[in-house]
């Protein structure tokens, strides 16, 4: 029903009321009652145009609604007493008529209207015949237990169901609040609170309501205080673990009902850090952004987020043809409207990468590519130069030759007090994007570094997964190794994030950013965790098994280094920004490091490498600690 036949609606209720008004107060009608309740319609019509109650769907009806629909009431009748004077109508027992056809307008809107939700929802004949909670819900669902508060469980129960929600009955709830046990909500009682999960767990189950989904409402936090074993039970007794979908993932054309299964990645970390998103929105909107590394980890989730903020053009560049190609379908899928380019293009390609950038006109640019596994990038050094050092520097050089606004550079908490030839790479290359930011161009350049990043390719919570799956063993390197860890999602709020605020400030970025991270997490701890949360006991289902440390691995990581002092940004964001400015990395530095690299003379470029990273941590000895495994020089036979 349109607006146009709702009001109708509406005004012949007004004058419904008032018949039914007069009659109750007087006990008949007057001769004039028609005029009467005619301008008493009006009046409601005038409400109506200044309140526009009708614009609320009537299937939707909420508390917020009945509110405004009183108050409709109540300026009609305020309305309606000085045009009945105006008019020169009487009214028999005027007063009490005038307040029973208020209440009685009021109740006809508010029936009217619940008659609609309940009908839209099919509760309409079982919310009037049920007289007591269901029993046993339909068996061709499952059953859904909701962990939260009532108030958030009211909120899921009266959204429209959509998704998985569609596959089950909710048969009880679970409050972190004592004071709402025994509460009824739309059918669903409130059976314990959050401390007595396991009980009303095994009260389901003996009545044979065991439940084969537990929707969590509360926050993270929350979910992970219930303990990894407890979770990991659950998940091997065959129960989906679920929750809401999160706001970032509403952009990807998920809707606000489905339920999305909570991954393991949520579950290992401490609470996730909430970062402003509408600063990163508003600077991406309507702006040419490209990414490089777009098929990566990382660089798949910059992109997915860029084109959900409504970019102008979307340029995905990558090496990697099958990586390019999973993440262009993607952004295809989820939107379509979004005027993109696919570029298979290496940044070690100084020539190429200028065109690419000529022909996309790029505003903004996130370098994402990069050579990121310690292991690999040891035993390949001069690989890891030309991509990590020299790549970044093209993509650098070309985003300054065309003009583009701003270019952020994703780096690493490896980069601080390095000892691999990976983190070296990227502490130079943190100097290199800084000094470049540096020779009066009208390009702003940023720079966040990341700590481990949970679900990433190669990440070592994908390989504990991987290890636990096929048996066993997990194999960590060191007890006492411990890491910094982060989701995608976070990882990639804080480079939108940094660039927003760099985008802000009107002097170049000083340091480097990078996110509150807590405390760092033991390894041997995680790899615990996670056969735990597998429903397996650790070292009895699992080996976990120690095999020492790998070349260029440290006990610890930082991030901030001796050279840099912590700033606190904004909330959830730290600066560390240099306490002297950096030496500079000279033209003859980089054309000694580019030549030893090309000629494949790895411990030349090892020497080199490390020459510069102690000139820049302003130290006279290259980098080394108890802590690390060096790469040894072989003996000459």
């Amino acid at each position: 029903m349109g607006r146009a036949g709702k009001i109708a609606v509406h005004l012949a209720l007004a004058m419904l009321a008032w018949f039914a008004g007069e009659s109750l107060a007087t006990g008949s009608l007057s001769p004039n009652s028609i005029a009467v309740a005619l301008l008493f319609a009006f009046c409601a019509l005038a409400a109506e145009v200044f309140l526009q109650v009708e614009r609320a769907p009537w299937r939707f009806l909420s508390v917020s609604d009945m509110l405004r629909l009183a108050r409709s009431a109540a300026v009609t009748t305020a309305l309606f007493i000085p045009a009945l004077y105006l008019a020169h109508l009487t009214v028999p027992s005027a007063r009490r008529a005038i307040l029973l056809a208020m209440v009685l307008d009021f109740v006809l809107l508010a029936a009217l209207r619940i008659g609609r939700r309940a009908f839209n929802e099919g509760n309409f004949s079982e919310s009037l015949l049920r007289v007591r909670p269901p029993t046993n819900p339909p068996i061709s669902r499952g059953r859904l237990l909701i962990v939260g508060t009532a108030s958030e469980a009211d909120a899921f129960l009266r959204s429209p169901p959509s998704g998985l929600l569609h596959r089950y009955t909710t048969v009880g709830i679970i409050s972190p609040q004592e004071r709402e046990i025994g509460e009824e909500l739309r059918g669903v009682c409130v059976l314990g609170a959050f401390k007595n999960f396991d009980a009303v767990l095994s009260r389901l189950r003996e009545s044979g309501l065991g439940p084969a989904a537990v929707l969590f409402l509360v926050q993270p936090a929350a979910i992970t205080a219930l303990g990894a074993e407890r979770l990991g039970r659950l998940k091997g007794e065959g129960v989906r673990l679920l929750r809401q979908p999160a706001v970032i993932e509403l952009s990807y054309g998920v809707s606000a009902g489905d339920l999305r299964e909570i991954s393991l990645q949520e579950l290992l970390t401490r609470p996730p850090v909430r970062l402003e998103f509408e600063p990163g929105r508003i600077l991406v909107a309507g702006r040419r952004v490209l990414i490089t590394g777009a098929g990566g980890s990382i660089g798949s989730e910059i992109s997915r987020q860029i084109a959900a903020c409504g970019c102008s053009h979307l340029t995905l560049l990558d090496s990697s043809e099958a990586a390019l190609f999973r993440i262009s379908r993607e952004i295809e899928e989820y939107w379509p409207g979004t005027s993109r380019a696919d570029v298979l293009c290496d940044i070690r390609d100084e020539a190429r990468l200028k065109e690419v950038f000529t022909a996309e006109k790029p505003d903004l640019v996130f370098h994402a590519a990069a050579l990121k596994h310690v292991p690999l990038v040891e035993a390949h050094p001069c690989e890891g130069v030309r991509t990590n050092v020299f790549g970044a520097l093209n993509v650098a050089e070309a985003s300054r030759n065309i003009g583009a606004t701003h270019m952020a550079f994703i780096s690493t908490d490896k980069a601080v007090n390095p000892s691999s030839v990976m983190g070296a790479t990227k502490r130079l290359a943190e100097a290199l994007i800084r000094q470049a930011g540096g020779k009066g161009s009208n390009t702003r350049f940023s720079i966040v570094r990341f700590g481990n990043v949970l679900g990433s390719a190669g990440s070592v919570a994908t390989v504990f997964q991987q290890q636990i799956e096929r048996g066993g063993p997990v194999t960590v390197t060191d007890e006492a190794m411990e890491r910094y860890f982060m989701t995608i999602p976070e990882a990639v709020q804080l480079v939108l994030r940094a660039v927003a605020m760099s985008a802000a400030r009107s002097e170049p970025e000083p340091g480097v950013l990078t996110l509150e991270m807590g405390e760092p997490v033991k390894i041997i701890d995680l790899a615990r965790r996670m056969i735990e949360l597998q429903g397996l006991t650790p070292d009895t289902d699992v080996e976990i098994r120690i095999i020492g440390l790998r070349p260029g691995e440290k006990i610890t990581e930082e991030l901030v280094d001796v050279n840099e002092e912590q700033r606190m940004r904004a909330p959830g964001v730290i600066e560390a920004a240099p306490r002297l400015p950096p030496p500079p990395i000279t033209p003859e530095d980089l054309a000694q490091l580019r030549s030893e690299a090309m000629a494949g003379d790895e411990f030349a470029v090892r020497d080199t490498l490390f020459g510069l990273i102690a000139r820049i941590r302003s130290r006279i000895e290259a980098p080394t600690a108890d802590n690390v495994t060096p790469l040894r020089r072989p003996r000459q036979p």
